[in-house]
């Protein structure tokens, strides 16, 4: 891949459309993309690596404004403070994520149960049909 993308290539590469890609640029989730001398976006490889870990911290359910401040807090680079409290707002959304992921296995087996009692069911009212 080149060492830096367009706005439509980055949109493409993401599945962001170009105007997200300058909302988030615009609230400061995304950091300043570099620009051309025409003032076109080029995306590098770390910008396209940081919107796929916002993409999937929104895919589980993250907040914007929790996104916005790792994201501030991101900027600050390796400080104690900074990196601690990334930390933590990555574990508690880790323990909120394991939660979910229980309750949604949860009423998976239960809807797995639902289904085979509909199989057995319709097998019992197949076989009295023949009889």
């Amino acid at each position: 891949m080149a060492t830096s993308i367009t706005i439509q290539q980055a949109a493409a590469a993401t599945g962001l459309s170009i105007h997200t890609l300058r909302y988030y640029e615009k609230i400061g989730l995304i950091d300043p993309v570099p620009r051309q001398s025409n003032q076109h976006r080029l995306y590098r490889q770390e910008d396209l690596r940081w919107i796929e870990f916002l993409l999937r911290l929104r895919a589980t359910g993250m907040s914007i404004q929790q996104m916005l401040r790792y994201a501030e807090l991101r900027r600050l680079g390796e400080q104690l403070g900074s990196v601690s409290e990334r930390k933590v707002l990555l574990e508690q959304h880790t323990q909120a994520l394991q939660a979910e992921l229980l309750e949604l296995q949860d009423t998976l087996e239960m809807l797995r149960g639902k289904v085979a009692f509909y199989a057995s069911l319709e097998q019992k009212l197949k076989a009295s049909d023949y009889t």
